[in-house]
């Protein structure tokens, strides 16, 4: 009888591993700490291009795109280097690498951010990808390289897969936390990068020294690697220092900084980010520089007379130029101003003469969530003039708002509210329809070529509960250097037929003033 072998059953016999696995914490760090740099980067990286795309859905959503390109091409050439290599000395030059992109992705992204101004889709995708994609791809590389080296055992690889795995996500997870709510609240975004890339480039430089003493002397690199690698560090550190920087301050949500105006001395110009956003005349609060700010001013002025006081609620701060207008001119009056960024009101005490007092009060927080704890029936005059960049925030546009906005108002009380749009004019159109689901009185001031859908412009929606006064508030605008147009009653729904009404449910803001 012969003897067979098929029917003999034998235990799998361990894979070959390509190099000797490393310790099971090392392998942990190694992935927790690249995953977590790869989210440090896409967090900082929106704040690096928003002084010269701004901060916008599309470039939001141009960060996170590229980002996940990055991860995704690296880690595809992690993996296939790791099959091809062996995967232990390139952890560390993946890390120094990266470290070094990093370094040099603040200068790259400043010197490009000059050319590339504006909010072009090109333009966009071109510095975004400048400012994450190199260093993300060279730290994704890292998880395959440790995950080749770990699989020992062909009995223990989804284990494996799925442990680390997981302690990437964990990393991504924890460093997004950590810089959303601490490290960008105190630390500038250049500190940021600088500290993350030095850290980067001392784990690759301690990772490659243990390794070394681990396999031997004859692992080293050669001296024109490291030198080079040496040179490439020092370069982009030198330029970091030199590139020039957009901002006075950093603060949690802009690139700000305060210029003074040439033709006028006492005059104040406040960038947010890449936009002109306030101007402030320091020794006349009644100056009104820009035109927008002038219908508001118009609209205060007929909304009570000079003399009256006005409890007056504002959503956006800015440069504080309305409240020290009606400060002003109607002396007694309270203004309430909720800003969502605390370091842009610092920078308003320091730079624009901004006093907290028994006529100001300054609330940090997010406007949709203030409002809803005001009184009923508790403000004469509410303006909005809450902007991302140059856009106004969803959820600060749609009805539920404005519904806010009304019951805070008392009976006649006066809301108006700052929009920009771009022809064809789809958001102004459905913000006016949308302010007139809640307000039975809307009206709208820009200029006439603005309202024709010729150029893009600031628009002005006047609104109330009581009658406005129409023809009052013509007579005021009339006597502004530049004269708008003024639409009311079936002009303005005529203007608005149609228009999409904003809701918490559904209000595609960023879509709606996309011009193509």
């Amino acid at each position: 009888m012969s003897s067979s072998s098929s029917n003999v059953l034998v235990d799998p016999a361990p894979a070959p591993a390509t190099s000797r696995a490393l310790p099971n914490g090392l392998a942990a760090f190694l992935v927790f700490f690249s995953s977590g740099a790869v989210l440090v980067l896409e967090t900082v990286s929106l704040r690096l291009v928003g002084p010269y795309v701004g901060v916008t859905l599309q470039v939001t959503s141009s960060v996170i795109g590229i980002a996940l390109a990055a991860i995704a091409y690296g880690a595809w050439t992690g993996g296939w280097l790791a099959d091809r290599r062996d995967p232990r000395p390139l952890l560390a030059p993946a890390l120094v690498l990266a470290g070094i992109a990093s370094a040099v992705t603040l200068p790259v992204v400043r010197y490009a951010g000059e050319v590339l101004r504006g909010g072009a889709a090109s333009a966009i995708l071109l510095l975004v990808a400048a400012a994450v994609f190199v260093p993300a791809a060279l730290l994704s590389a890292v998880t395959p390289l440790v995950v080749k080296l770990q699989l020992a055992d062909l009995r223990r690889t989804g284990q494996v897969v799925g442990r680390l795995s997981s302690i990437g996500t964990l990393g991504g997870i924890s460093a997004t936390l950590v810089t959303g709510f601490v490290l960008v609240a105190a630390l500038p975004s250049t500190v940021i990068l600088i500290a993350l890339a030095a850290l980067l480039g001392v784990t690759g430089l301690a990772l490659g020294v243990y390794l070394r003493r681990q396999e031997g002397a004859g692992r080293g690199g050669s001296g024109r690697t490291k030198a080079a690698l040496a040179v490439l560090g020092l370069v982009g550190a030198g330029l970091s220092a030199v590139a020039p920087n957009p901002c006075d301050v950093e603060t949690a949500y802009h690139c700000a900084r305060v210029a003074v105006d040439p033709s006028r001395d006492s005059g104040r110009v406040l960038y947010l980010n890449s936009a002109q956003h306030s101007y402030v005349d320091l020794a006349d609060p009644t100056h009104l520089e820009y035109a927008y700010t002038q219908w508001i001013g118009a609209a205060a002025d007929v909304a009570a007379p000079k003399d009256r006081r006005l409890d007056a609620l504002h959503l956006g701060g800015g440069g504080f130029t309305m409240p020290r207008y009606l400060s002003a001119t109607r002396p007694g009056s309270h203004n309430l101003v909720f800003e969502i960024d605390g370091g842009l009101v610092e920078l308003d005490r320091r730079e624009l003469g901004v006093r907290p007092g028994p006529e100001l009060r300054a609330v940090v927080g997010d406007a949709r969530m203030l409002v809803a704890g005001e009184p009923a029936d508790s403000r004469d005059f509410v303006v909005g003039d809450a902007f991302g960049h140059l856009v106004v925030p969803w959820h600060l546009a749609t009805r539920e708002m404005a519904a806010e906005v009304r019951r805070v108002l008392r009976p006649g009380g006066l809301y108006v509210q700052n929009v920009i749009d771009y022809p064809p004019g789809r958001f102004i159109r459905s913000e006016v329809a949308t302010v007139a689901a809640e307000f039975r009185h809307v009206a709208l001031v820009a200029p006439a070529n603005a309202i024709a859908g010729e150029v893009g412009s600031n628009f002005l929606i006047v609104a109330s509960d009581a009658p406005l006064p129409l023809d009052a508030l013509n007579q005021r605008l009339d006597t502004l250097d530049s004269v708008p147009d003024l639409l009311a009653g079936d002009a303005l729904a005529a203007f608005a037929d149609g228009a999409l009404v904003l809701t918490d449910d559904y209000a595609p803001v960023d879509q709606l003033l996309a011009t193509a």
